[in-house]
């Protein structure tokens, strides 16, 4: 396949929210555990430390949601740059990697959406008791 220019810039605006989007989990997930820091310093509740735990899980799957994008879009940007200097072949492999990189960008972003559901759906089950 010959790659040309727009192929990976096609890659700029999806990356771009992508990464807008794992921003605006982080910053409310940094909220939330602002909050139960509060919470647990007067209390120390079991349950507390239970979602504190499963914040950190969550906070962590972010942070390597973003850091992968990023190397994908870095890669983008490269594959950019070897097309322009015609080392096609060079650019097809990096191209390759930087789509790897969005794919497990996004598998991670299924799992903490997988985690924040589920723990919802705990804090919805003590609601009920």
């Amino acid at each position: 396949m010959q790659l040309s220019l727009s192929i990976p810039a096609l890659l700029f605006p999806a990356i771009s929210l992508t990464m807008l989007a794992y921003n605006a989990r982080y910053l409310a997930i940094a909220a939330l555990i602002r909050q139960l820091h509060a919470q647990f310093e007067d209390s120390q509740s079991s349950p507390l430390k239970l979602q504190i735990e499963s914040l950190r899980k969550r906070l962590n799957i972010i942070k390597n949601m973003q850091a992968t994008a990023i190397i994908s879009f870095l890669l983008a940007a490269v594959t950019m740059f070897l097309i322009y200097v015609e080392f096609d072949v060079w650019a097809n492999i990096i191209f390759g990697i930087s789509l790897i990189f969005l794919m497990i960008s996004l598998l991670l972003s299924l799992i903490e959406v997988q985690l924040s559901t589920k723990a919802l759906g705990i804090q919805l089950n003590n609601m009920d008791k």
